[in-house]
């Protein structure tokens, strides 16, 4: 099989990406050649090993500079590549952005730290992504986030019915509550219905099941 996707991260801590590359689906696609996953240290790209500076017109912290980072851009971009900055400004990843993205032959995501990205970035990528409104210490595990969403939905890499009824996946409902043995576990059963072989019964069930627990959720997020 031919590779589908291939994805640089940009990072001053490439290191953070080896056990990403070492477990479960991504090592698995990996050994299938369906994805290739290259890391790029920012510092390599730096004079004197210098990647950030003090802030123009003052403020606190340090920000990350453009040259460098517009430098490791230029070494990996090609005419097939798609340039992402992982940040806050960006807008939310959701389950439809990640489908959106999935036929990207080159993905590059650039990882910021510190205070930012001096915002001239801009003008060198091709969009911003958020995967929330809440602080990390640098992008790495936003952009292991998003690489995640996207390559277990490349074709080959999971059986397509595994994922059809996953949350988001089934018009944006949760996924249904699921159980296995044993049938009661300290004194919490698995419901009836699951257990009489009636699928018309189950599909149903696990469909309301669903729309519960969306409407649930969407209530404790109003109240929050």
């Amino acid at each position: 099989m031919t590779k589908i996707m291939k994805i640089t991260f940009i990072s001053l801590f490439p290191e953070y990406y080896k056990e990403f590359k070492s477990h479960s689906i991504i090592m698995n696609a990996l050994s299938k050649n369906l994805i290739e996953l290259e890391t790029i240290n920012l510092r390599d790209f730096s004079n004197n090993n210098q990647v950030d500076d003090t802030v123009y017109g003052g403020g606190p912290g340090m920000l990350l500079m453009i040259e460098p980072i517009v430098k490791a851009i230029k070494f990996s971009k090609t005419k097939d590549s798609h340039i992402v900055l992982v940040g806050p400004r960006g807008k939310t990843l959701n389950q439809n952005k990640v489908k959106s993205m999935i036929n990207i032959k080159h993905l590059i995501l650039i990882c910021g730290h510190y205070e930012g990205i001096d915002s001239r970035i801009k003008y060198y990528i091709d969009e911003e992504i958020s995967i929330g409104e809440y602080i990390l210490t640098g992008g790495e595990i936003a952009s292991m986030v998003i690489a995640d969403s996207i390559i277990r939905l490349l074709p080959g890499i999971i059986k397509k019915e595994s994922h059809q009824e996953e949350s988001f996946e089934n018009n944006g409902l949760l996924e249904y509550d699921q159980f296995t043995r044993p049938i009661e576990f300290d004194g919490h059963k698995v419901p009836k219905v699951l257990l009489n072989g009636n699928h018309k019964n189950i599909e149903k069930y696990r469909r309301q099941n669903s729309i519960d627990k969306t409407i649930e959720i969407e209530i404790e997020k109003k109240g929050n």
